[in-house]
């Protein structure tokens, strides 16, 4: 896998290890769109022609029939009109069930019904598929036309000429009941499991807000340190101006006063992020330098952690240096609870204007739907912040291995 990109989630990684736009993904998904529907309108075609061809052998010849009733020329128009409706069985599924029954109805009350499958076979197409495209209250509907068709048929169906007969006929409708249930559960499971989907969705973009949130108070908490040591600083100076420093003192006094003013601005902006029911943070933000600290707690853990620094280590901003701690620890947190992993490496590599944070271990590879998991969402967004790039999935000798290119500059 190369290392992607995901600046606002732009691209993504395919299941290969290649890139993929999102603009690119939307246009393979409008192509398949285009291609299922060119393939269900062909798929209807030929079921309609397979019907059409059946009901016509059946009306004209006899074949597949037990017995017809009334002119061929009757028989086979209503077969043909209630066939070709089978075209409109998934833009208008009521209207096609609603003509094939009605076609076949009509045709069985002037004259009589006949027995074969140019009967069966198209009121059970017609019931599977406006159960299966409908909502329950009109696949309903759609339901009691067949079971009015089925009614139609077994009283006049010539050979049944008692209750008993009527009531052994009917069971050959059980088919169409049938398809029907077949429908209506197929479209259930399928709008249970597009719930399941909107349902991951929507806990990501919960999760990805809850970590914007979380990276903007750390944020804020960082920028007001510095804001705060610029006003100490800017007050110090001022008193240890000269009486006739005077235009000195006020550009100082304006900075001391700005500064204190912004700080108050900070402090309200973080309380309109934080938690009503969470105490705030008093500790300062964590470091790279802390780093030690964090990895002796995942050795008591059980876990070996090795870390390693390449490169001439360079300051980096307290931002950066707090994003760099914070993917190293999810990192290490995922491997203690998800990896089953004895060792971990932690390799942090500096090189002229970029930090590579590099997390392996010897674990159990990638779990299922990995991309999709809050904490590497969190990642992510961490590392979007800085314009940077973040790959994870199998490590070179196995395991899982997360890698982060931080620019050390603007982007």
């Amino acid at each position: 896998m190369r290392v992607v990109r995901d600046s606002d989630f732009g691209v993504r990684p395919s299941g290969d290890g290649t890139v993929v736009r999102k603009e690119d993904a939307s246009r393979g998904r409008s192509r398949y769109r285009r291609r299922v529907s060119k393939r269900s309108v062909a798929f209807d075609v030929v079921v309609a022609m397979a019907a059409f061809a059946t009901g016509q052998a059946e009306a004209w010849n006899g074949a597949f029939a037990t017995h017809r009733q009334g002119p061929h020329w009757a028989q086979a128009v209503a077969y043909g009109i209630a066939s070709l409706a089978l075209l409109a069985r998934r833009r208008r599924p009521l209207a096609c069930v609603a003509v094939v029954c009605g076609s076949l109805a009509a045709e069985f009350l002037v004259v009589g019904a006949p027995e074969g499958m140019g009967v069966l076979v198209t009121p059970l197409i017609a019931a599977y598929s406006v159960a299966n495209r409908e909502d329950r209250p009109t696949a309903l509907r759609g339901l009691g036309m067949v079971v009015g068709l089925g009614a139609v048929w077994v009283t006049r169906d010539p050979v049944t000429v008692d209750l008993r007969s009527r009531v052994q006929a009917a069971v050959w409708t059980s088919p169409w009941i049938i398809a029907w249930l077949l429908g209506a559960y197929l479209r259930a499971r399928r709008l249970y499991l597009q719930g399941l989907v909107r349902e991951r969705e929507e806990r990501a973009q919960s999760a990805v807000a809850e970590e914007r949130n979380r990276i903007a108070r750390e944020l804020h908490d960082v920028i007001g340190h510095s804001v705060s040591v610029m006003t100490v600083q800017a007050s110090a100076v001022r008193r240890l101006m000269r009486q006739d420093q005077a235009k000195e003192r006020a550009a100082l006094e304006t900075v001391e006063a700005t500064g204190r003013a912004a700080l108050t601005e900070m402090r309200r902006m973080v309380g309109v992020l934080r938690d009503a029911n969470s105490a705030p943070d008093l500790q300062p933000p964590p470091t790279l330098d802390q780093l030690d600290r964090l990895i002796e707690g995942c050795r008591r853990a059980g876990l070996v952690v090795e870390l390693r620094c390449e490169g001439d280590r360079v300051p980096l901003a307290a931002g950066l240096d707090l994003t760099a701690y914070r993917l190293v620890q999810e990192a290490l947190t995922n491997t203690l609870r998800h990896a089953r992993a004895s060792r971990a490496d932690v390799v942090l590599t500096y090189s002229g204007d970029s930090l590579a944070v590099r997390v392996t271990d010897d674990g159990a590879g990638p779990p299922p739907n990995a991309e999709s998991g809050n904490g590497l969402l969190g990642m992510r967004e961490r590392v979007n912040v800085y314009g940077g790039d973040l790959r994870v999935g199998p490590g070179p000798n196995g395991g899982f291995e997360v890698l982060a290119d931080l620019p050390l500059g603007e982007r």
